[in-house]
């Protein structure tokens, strides 16, 4: 049976790196100046960042488009595989509107892979139900399949949501969905990465209250000099790590160098974040 510790460190928490950004990371180059690129190049990116990040990382994560095969063979054994099983609804340059499992993915082989991971966009409208009912689909086809089910619900407002609170939506979908028992959840960091520490803790406490079992923060919507902090918080409050990219790789997209750019920045920025999760996260089987 497959545990959470195919994708975690001896310690029991996750230092884990995000690189399945599709037409995101497309749009990422464009507005590097680097114009709109050919899959290759994007291709190129990932399996530049599985070499230099995946032998640090507890685990990674690619999507099936671009260059899944290439970063298999490029991770180490130690480092798990996750791979993402959504297919998205997004406009050009655009955020990600909707998801749905990935029927390919939902069929394929899964040679090598630990886990799979489902991004949910959580919304207070009719479509509440139909999310929740993805999820728990999703859950069953991971388990079904034999690897571990990462879900990431992302909040965002209704058009006509003139009061909207982030962080109380993030909660109130931790409340909704953690309960559906996905092996590992996958939360927005509170308050955006802002405030102090105390701010950062209480609203970390807050949150970890809402969950049911394991769960890390990823760094989509962080100011890259504060994510750092905004992870040590979060486990000092009960999270169990990460699994971030932006934070990491975002300021590399587009460099001429893009290996000796990523050991300059990306290695000591990784190694960092795992000794704070190291110091201060909850081992999974404590949660």
């Amino acid at each position: 049976m497959t545990t959470l510790d195919a994708i975690a460190r001896p310690t029991g928490t996750f230092a884990m790196v995000a690189m399945d950004q599709r037409e995101s990371l497309r749009h990422m180059f464009d507005v590097a100046g680097r114009g709109r690129p050919a899959d290759d190049v994007l291709i190129d990116f990932k399996v530049d960042v599985a070499a230099e990040l995946g032998p640090l990382a507890s685990g990674f994560l690619i999507d099936r488009h671009y260059g899944l095969d290439r970063v298999r063979r490029t991770l180490p054994p130690s480092t798990g595989l996750i791979l993402a099983a959504d297919a998205l609804e997004q406009a050009d340059g655009g955020p990600v509107e909707e998801t749905e499992i990935d029927e390919v993915v939902a069929g394929a082989a899964l040679d090598g892979v630990c886990a799979l991971k489902l991004l949910i966009i959580w919304r207070r409208d009719r479509r509440r139900h139909e999310r929740v009912a993805l999820a728990e689909r999703f859950i069953a086809l991971a388990r079904h399949r034999g690897v571990l089910s990462v879900l990431e619900p992302v909040v965002r407002a209704r058009p006509d949501e003139d009061d909207w609170d982030a962080d109380a939506a993030i909660r109130e979908a931790a409340r909704e969905l953690a309960p559906l028992h996905p092996d590992l959840y996958k939360a927005q960091v509170p308050l955006a990465g802002q405030g102090d520490e105390h701010a950062q803790r209480t609203a970390s406490a807050a949150l970890n209250e809402c969950m049911t079992g394991p769960w890390v923060v990823l760094s989509q919507g962080v100011a890259q000099d504060r994510f750092e902090a905004a992870v040590r918080a979060a486990c000092l409050e009960g999270a169990s790590g990460f699994l971030a990219g932006r934070a990491l790789w975002s300021d590399i997209v587009g460099s001429d160098d893009v290996r000796g750019r990523l050991r300059e920045r990306s290695v000591p920025r990784l190694q960092s974040l795992i000794d704070t999760v190291d110091a201060v996260g909850r081992p999974w089987s404590a949660a």
